[in-house]
């Protein structure tokens, strides 16, 4: 896994995902994410009196998958914390598809925390999204998507927000998920501390999405954000096709290329190796 949370030491009840319908998400732009999906930090829920969880007990918070009993719950949250309103059809999607990963971390027998992510094939990625990956991977590559990601604002600066990143990661990078390359995610150019979350986990910035959102009638730019995974790396550009030349050719030794080719391409591949 790229990003690491060795400070968990918690052992969490396995995550049981309850029985549902499966629909389908109508839009891949009808999702919000705490970075991405069009979404801005939020307020707590008014109905849910705001309780902070000390680090010391973050052991007593239960993941679990969204049932379609948590679609008003979740309802509710989503509309406090983001920006855009989403038709009732989505929630019903993300609250019992098993095409989404949709966790949820509970307290009190509360959710406090949320992530929703899809993992899609490379090939149905909207043009916007086709470049993270490269070429040779193959179109047959899967991506995984974060829809949304969000905590109760009594919540946040405990852990919550990285502990479900952290579950996500592991379900992306298990053995039988080896062809998911890459975690990405969209996030609004303003959101800084969504920005700086990520960041810190590793996700690194990919491409600006000028005028991406449209927030109750005005247009705002965005980022893509990624995160490698499975082996996965960005498309490649001329300084790294040198390095990558450079590196094998240099390798082959100097039996096999004239000797004074070899002492070149061995210094240029020293040279490259401290721009990595």
């Amino acid at each position: 896994m790229a990003a690491s949370f060795n400070r968990y030491t918690l052992s969490l009840p396995e995550v049981e995902k309850c029985e549902g319908v499966k629909t389908e998400c109508h839009s891949d732009h009808a999702t919000a994410n705490l970075s991405s999906s069009r979404n801005i930090h939020s307020s707590p829920v008014t109905s849910v009196t705001p309780v902070t969880v000390p680090l010391c007990i973050l052991g007593e918070v239960q993941l679990r998958f969204l049932c379609p009993e948590d679609l008003e719950e979740v309802r509710a949250l989503c509309q406090d914390w983001f920006p855009i309103d989403y038709p009732y059809s989505w929630y019903e999607d993300i609250t019992s598809s098993s095409r989404f990963y949709a966790l949820a971390a509970v307290y009190g027998g509360v959710i406090i925390g949320l992530i929703v992510a899809e993992i899609k094939p490379y090939a149905k990625l909207n043009k916007e999204d086709r470049g993270i990956l490269c070429s040779s991977l193959g179109k047959d590559s899967l991506v995984g998507y974060i829809l949304s990601l969000g905590v109760r604002r009594a919540y946040r600066r405990n852990g919550i927000a990285s502990l479900l990143l952290e579950q996500l990661l592991a379900h992306v990078t298990a053995p039988e998920r080896s062809s998911v390359k890459a975690v990405f995610l969209h996030v609004l150019s303003s959101n800084a501390p969504a920005i700086l979350f990520y960041q810190r986990c590793h996700f690194r910035l990919h491409s600006f999405l000028p005028y991406y959102y449209s927030i109750r009638g005005k247009c705002k730019d965005g980022f893509t954000y990624v995160l490698y995974v499975n082996g996965g790396h960005a498309p490649w550009g001329l300084w790294d096709w040198m390095r990558h030349l450079a590196g094998a050719m240099a390798s082959l030794g100097p039996c096999r290329v004239p000797r004074w080719i070899w002492q070149r391409l061995l210094w240029a591949a020293t040279l490259l190796s401290y721009h990595r």
